[in-house]
């Protein structure tokens, strides 16, 4: 499973039929499709009724600063619980907001989404730029449970109580020309790590349009780092999205 893709995004709307396909053929069961907005949430369950294989999450971008933004987005989600495998994406990103003041807002706002994940006991996908130590304190503050950090820029010491809370990392593509994060797929364990793209950014090329398919570079990359087999990972990777979404 591509565990984090951004299919309601405008570059797919001419071929996502394709997209999902060349995913499909390539052995990707399943994409998770997260939202920044009220209306990506939307969108994705819309796309959800027509591609099966696309599982819709909805959130808000962490640099989304409204209160009233992040209301209707909760609300929302628990009145489409049901039919959402995930929230997401949410969290913090102290790459773009640097204010103190813009930052505690930041922080109630995914305190909010933490509680929800609580109360409806949906997975949290998690966006922490530059924010990783940050992200990870306030989950285990409020006693989040069920969380994948998404394409995590920090260190691996950073990563650990994380991991110990079983937490789950999910490594996009670009591990390929990423130091850090063939650093930190070295020292995660196994049994922490996901796969995913993050499309259509973080490709394994700068500049040029990330898709599901490429999951499997993600795949390969983890498989020389750890140096396991590309079917080892895979079983694992499988077992680990299982263990957090309920199937793979």
């Amino acid at each position: 499973m591509d565990t984090h893709a951004h299919l309601c995004d405008p570059s797919f709307d001419g071929d996502l039929f394709l997209v999902l396909e060349r995913a499909r053929i390539a052995g990707i069961s399943s994409v998770i499709a997260v939202g920044e907005t009220l209306e990506d949430g939307e969108k994705n369950l819309a796309l959800a009724k027509t591609y099966p294989q696309l599982l819709p999450a909805a959130g808000l971008y962490p640099t989304h600063l409204d209160l009233s933004a992040a209301h209707e987005v909760i609300t929302f989600i628990e009145k489409e619980q049901g039919r959402l495998v995930a929230i997401g994406e949410v969290g913090l990103d102290y790459w773009v907001i640097k204010e103190e003041r813009q930052r505690e807002i930041q922080r109630e706002i995914f305190s909010g989404f933490i509680e929800l994940g609580k109360k409806l006991d949906l997975p949290l996908n998690v966006h922490s730029r530059s924010a990783g130590r940050h992200a990870i304190g306030l989950l285990l503050e409020k006693g989040a449970a069920r969380v994948q950090l998404h394409a995590f820029d920090g260190k691996a010491s950073t990563a650990r109580p994380a991991v110990e809370a079983g937490y789950f990392f999910s490594i996009p593509p670009s591990i390929i020309r990423s130091r850090q994060k063939q650093k930190l797929v070295k020292n995660l364990p196994l049994s922490s790590i996901l796969l995913e793209t993050d499309s259509p950014v973080l490709g394994p090329t700068p500049g040029e349009r990330n898709e599901p398919v490429n999951a499997l570079v993600s795949l390969r990359a983890v498989s020389e780092i750890k140096g396991l087999s590309q079917e080892a990972v895979m079983e694992a990777v499988i077992e680990n999205t299982r263990r957090l979404y309920g199937y793979a």
